[in-house]
């Protein structure tokens, strides 16, 4: 019964992380590279952002009704505001210097975004890809505690109803297994594409 529920959850995290992790790396990227895109995008997101999701879950109960596209659409909303805006404080972080050097070089616009600015914001990014991966998981247990008959929040809720302590643990611990794959899988791709950086890893 456990693989169908992890199944379930599986899916939609997947999918609720992949289209809200673009849209904040869109969003970041857009106001980072363009000033007017800033005006447009920074102060909307910003409000938004200090909006919970937990807020969220009656509106949108309202909107799209109680089945799985409530649920996708939480899990949308929560890592769009991470993943934006630590994309766009990477592209502001770049050094100075480097944009120069790039001038000097006669870069133009699309080279300077795909040599310079993209490759510096990368180390920020993944700082807001892990937390909007860890984010989307806190987001898919209340949505799934929400009238659904299947997931792990499902689990979670009916042993909660039965006072069943061990199947509450049970899913405690294969969300904190799911959380620490996700991390794991981004720190791959760190050593994968930030194989460049030269910082302090410890002592």
């Amino acid at each position: 019964e456990i693989w169908q529920h992890l199944a379930a959850s599986t899916r939609r995290v997947a999918i609720g992380l992949a289209i809200g992790i673009t849209i904040g790396t869109l969003l970041g990227v857009a106001a980072g590279l363009a000033r007017v895109a800033e005006d447009f995008i920074n102060a909307p997101v910003q409000v938004l952002r200090m909006m919970p999701a937990v807020a969220l879950v009656p509106v949108f109960i309202i909107w799209f009704g109680i089945d799985d596209v409530f649920k996708i659409a939480l899990i949308i909303v929560a890592p769009i505001f991470p993943t934006y805006v630590n994309v766009f404080a990477g592209i502001r972080s770049v050094d100075q210097k480097l944009i120069e050097a790039a001038e000097s070089l006669n870069l133009n616009r699309f080279e300077l975004m795909r040599f310079i600015l993209l490759p510096g914001a990368l180390p920020q990014a993944f700082v807001g890809l892990r937390q909007a991966l860890g984010i989307g998981w806190l987001v898919l247990v209340v949505a799934e505690m929400q009238t659904t008959p299947v997931g792990l929040g499902y689990l979670m809720n009916d042993a909660k109803e039965y006072l069943r302590t061990d199947q509450i643990f049970l899913v405690l611990v294969i969300y904190a297994i799911l959380g620490l794959l996700t991390d794991l899988a981004v720190r791959l791709l760190e050593k994968r594409f930030l194989s460049w950086r030269n910082g302090f890893a410890g002592r």
